[in-house]
């Protein structure tokens, strides 16, 4: 139903992973499952950083997903994480959900004023009636 992609911020590979991640999401998981790219260990200082903040901005805009920065030592940010991917799960199941519920109506046989009564149609319907 949703997909953390985290990767930590003092570790370059691990961001680097990100694309395979997403690519393996695209070919096994269903298409319109949500996706949200996560920042973990904002809290270590700068100089331990190896991915800013806006390169990890620039790749969720590339991929059209969420993204947050978080650290799971201090808390920053993560229930609106899980909040976050909660709500578009639940946004998204409700709008299927309203379009499977639209009345889809097929009428078949319908007479074409143009042609002439409905009577003409009915005599014209299937197996000779």
């Amino acid at each position: 139903m949703g997909i953390l992609l985290v990767y930590d911020v003092t570790d370059e590979s691990s961001f680097n992973n990100i694309r395979n991640w997403i690519r393996n999401i695209e070919q096994h998981a269903s298409d319109n499952v949500n996706k949200i790219l996560v920042g973990n260990k904002a809290d270590m200082d700068e100089s331990k950083r190896a991915v800013t903040t806006s390169r990890g901005q620039s790749l969720a805009d590339e991929y059209g997903i969420k993204f947050f920065e978080t650290s799971a030592k201090t808390n920053l940010n993560v229930e609106q994480v899980f909040f976050s991917i909660a709500r578009d799960i639940k946004q998204r199941l409700a709008e299927s959900e309203t379009k499977a519920e639209q009345p889809q109506t097929i009428t078949i046989n319908q007479p074409n004023p143009a042609n002439g009564s409905a009577a003409d149609a009915q005599k014209s319907a299937c197996c000779g009636s």
